[in-house]
């Protein structure tokens, strides 16, 4: 494609290439690629000038840069470098071109990616060691980075980006000496080029979800596609931030087999994974571990397209092992899907819904759950949680003050209060929340002295639990993970504002029973919400979250465990005030809003189940 035309009707504006008939014929034979952005004339000194976003590129769109022209100007040759990073060539060959022979050899864009909210500004600066060599300083604003293990971590202060280029003649054509320490996008083209998908390890006996982003088609430097890239992913480990809590099947060292480049499935779904001699010798159940953890993760990409993985040996020719779907699901202990969703009704009572995902209408009415609860009426219910197998249910009385655990499965006198809070509602207690190993948990909200509290066993003696990075910050809700190492913690903070964050849950020696369990590094979890109202854990590690971003509306959208958005958001999700998503896809999300207890069915629109009624929960 030619290069862009430039004139001087307007020199301060950055031009899109024109499309040429020859243009228009590549497109609509499906050419490999499309020329999106060229390079601008700008003035030399003192004044800054953006560097924009591609805007509203399709992500199928193969976008390819344009090389230096000939005697470009040092302008010209930062432009062109900036938008060819955003290109999809092979190694970045065309933004290569734009640096010194040395700096094209070294600079390694795979290492890391900075994401900026817009395009990058760039201005004309003084050299310190040659003030006559041109010298241009790069700036916008942080959205967030992807290190080296493909981990996104959001930027939480107002922290700008900033680089300095340096360029120097090479040939007599002006080059950039000093490439930038990573690769650096606008949040239009992270999106274009990257896609989120999780990896898998274990914590215990517990498949945990690790979010990751790779790139969406063939990645430029490695030249891997983007199965093989998650599978490379995989195998080099867990993110920084999950590593202190999980672990992986595969040996140190694991590899894929040199060479491979590409995964593909034969045409029985199955997926063959060529691995270096590292694994060779691997036992029956840590393979089959290893492959579970392969399963899940190649199909978090591809949805249902995986039933099968084979794991090869470095030979390329015999099997290590294989694993179903059917067996993976076993190994990889996955909570079981509920047979009630729960909420308190109008009468302040914790009723339940029978749950049949085979049907499309769920007639069955609310009934007041069995066993102490159903025997009292007395007791008016605040919040509640029910435990993953369902045979307890832990209320917090409608004053917020006392805390019980109560059995479902028989009636009885009700209990004493295993907690009571400090001060009464709303300073007393939030409502509680179970973990995968039947610890119970709750938080008080006294603001003299906020505290998160852990029962052992949901039985045991109360324990104060260390929440490092809360700065006096008051939790107003919490939801442990089901995988059972992270917590969300709504956090009330400056201007009595709501932010989201997630920790890590750290017991000594790994050990569920273990006592001094902490939480670690809080990370923001909705970054780009300005008061986040509601929450939950939702199937693949992710969560659903209820929240405004600064001068907009309330809306319920999915987020990604690291603090980044994933697609759109729920339709039609107005006025709502709690939710609750369950782990199994097949059952609706739930929520409380001016119309009640309202359901939304995969596939389908909301519609209300229960007039009355608030505080909807699914067991966990």
């Amino acid at each position: 494609m030619e290069p862009v035309d430039r004139t001087d009707a307007e020199p301060r504006r950055r031009r899109r290439p024109r499309r040429t008939a020859r243009g228009l014929r590549a497109w609509a034979l499906g050419a490999a690629g499309l020329l999106l952005a060229g390079c601008a004339s700008m003035p030399e000194r003192g004044e800054i000038r953006p560097v924009e976003a591609s805007q509203g590129v399709d992500s199928q769109v193969r976008v390819f840069g344009v090389p230096p022209a000939d005697r470009a100007s040092p302008q010209e040759i930062v432009d062109g470098f900036l938008e060819a990073m955003t290109s999809d060539d092979p190694q970045l060959q065309t933004a290569r071109k734009y640096l010194t022979e040395d700096a094209a050899k070294n600079w390694k864009p795979g290492s890391a990616v900075t994401v900026l909210s817009a395009g990058l500004d760039r201005v004309s600066v003084q050299g310190e060691k040659d003030p006559a060599s041109p010298r241009f300083r790069v700036t916008g604003r942080m959205l967030g980075t992807v290190d080296e293990l493909s981990a996104y971590q959001p930027e939480t202060s107002d922290r700008r980006y900033e680089e300095f280029l340096q360029l120097t003649q090479e040939d007599k054509q002006w080059r950039i000496a000093t490439a930038p320490s990573s690769l650096v996008l606008s949040e239009s083209d992270f999106q274009r080029i990257y896609m989120p998908v999780n990896k898998y390890y274990f914590a215990g006996s517990t498949l945990v979800a690790d979010p990751v982003y790779v790139r969406q088609r063939t990645d430029p430097d490695s030249r891997m596609d983007p199965t093989t890239q998650t599978v490379k992913s995989l195998l080099a480990g867990p993110s920084k931030w999950l590593g202190p809590v999980v672990t992986s099947g595969f040996p140190t060292g694991t590899e894929l087999r040199e060479g491979t480049k590409s995964l593909s499935y034969d045409g029985q779904n199955t997926l063959r994974v060529p691995l270096n001699d590292k694994a060779d010798n691997v036992a029956g159940p840590q393979c089959q571990k290893m492959a579970t953890q392969l399963l899940y993760t190649v199909k978090d990409l591809t949805g249902s397209r995986i039933d099968r993985v084979d794991l090869v040996r470095a030979d390329g020719k015999s099997q290590l092992c294989q694993i179903t779907e059917a067996t993976a699901a076993g190994v990889a202990n996955r909570p079981q899907s509920p047979g009630h969703q729960y909420y308190v009704d109008g009468e302040n009572r914790l009723v339940r819904m029978r749950l049949d995902p085979n049907r499309e209408e769920q007639q069955d009415a609310a009934v007041p759950v069995p066993g102490p609860l159903s025997g009292n009426p007395a007791f008016k219910v605040g919040s509640a949680a029910v435990a993953y197998d369902e045979k307890r249910a832990a209320v917090v009385s409608e004053d917020g003050h006392g805390l019980y655990v109560v059995n479902l499965t028989t009636a009885g006198a009700m209990p004493p209060p295993l907690l009571t809070a400090r001060g009464i509602k709303p300073a007393g207690l939030t409502a509680p929340t179970w973990d995968a190993s039947g610890d119970l948990w709750v938080a008080d909200q006294d603001p003299q002295n906020p505290t998160l509290w852990r029962l052992p066993g949901g039985t045991g003696t109360p324990e104060r639990v260390e929440v490092s990075g809360l700065d006096g910050a008051r939790i107003a809700g919490l939801k442990v993970s089901p995988d059972g190492v992270r917590i969300a913690l709504l956090l009330v903070e400056r201007e009595s504002r709501k932010n989201l964050y997630i920790g890590r849950i750290e017991r000594p020696d790994g050990k569920a029973d273990a006592s001094a369990v902490s939480v670690r590094e809080l990370r923001p979890a909705a970054p780009q919400l300005a008061d986040v109202t509601a929450m939950s854990w939702a199937p693949r590690g992710r969560l659903l979250v209820v929240g405004r971003e600064s001068g907009g509306v309330v809306q319920a959208r999915y987020m990604l465990a690291d603090g980044s958005m994933v697609g759109a958001g729920l339709p039609g999700a107005t006025g709502l005030v709690a939710v609750a998503a369950s782990e199994d896809e097949k059952m609706p999300v739930v929520a409380y809003s001016e119309d009640g207890i309202v359901w939304l069915p995969p596939g389908a629109q909301w519609r209300t189940v229960a007039a009355g009624g608030r505080s909807p929960v699914y067991p966990g």
